[in-house]
């Protein structure tokens, strides 16, 4: 199950990524927000952080105006790796090598189609679990 959340500044594209989610059949759970009305980012990043380190949920993605808010939100949580992606090898590369498990997104600075491929490349890119790769989570998890 993927957590999902937005502020204000993501919620189109957020939409968008629900859509995307339901038309591949990928169960999520939603986290707000629910309009476009101002809201505070780090409630929305923190809820989907939590979710994933609980294990509610296997992986989670978050979206604010630029990606940059909303993500120090969700990596305020234990045992989230959360990565702020704005193109399809980054997603690749955050979960090849850092096996992140939150993707965090600009609501402003993508498009929904560059967006949605960077969403289905960060979901379909399994952890490379090379030793020094998880070596390095490790450290991370420290």
């Amino acid at each position: 199950m993927i957590a999902i959340g937005s502020d204000h500044g993501g919620y189109e594209l957020k939409q968008n990524v629900i859509r995307y989610l339901e038309d591949k059949v990928i169960p999520y759970q939603y986290f707000g927000c629910n309009s476009r009305d101002s809201v505070d980012y780090p409630i929305y990043g923190k809820a989907v952080a939590h979710a994933v380190a609980d294990g509610v949920c296997e992986k989670g993605i978050v979206i604010c105006t630029t990606g940059i808010g909303i993500s120090i939100a969700a990596n305020k949580g234990p045992k989230v790796r959360c990565a702020l992606c704005s193109d399809t090898l980054s997603a690749k590369m955050t979960r090849l090598h850092n096996d992140a498990n939150v993707l965090a997104l600009g609501g402003g600075m993508i498009g929904p189609n560059l967006a949605l491929d960077i969403v289905e490349t960060f979901l379909n890119t399994p952890f490379s679990g090379e030793e020094k790769h998880q070596r390095r989570v490790n450290l991370l998890e420290e």
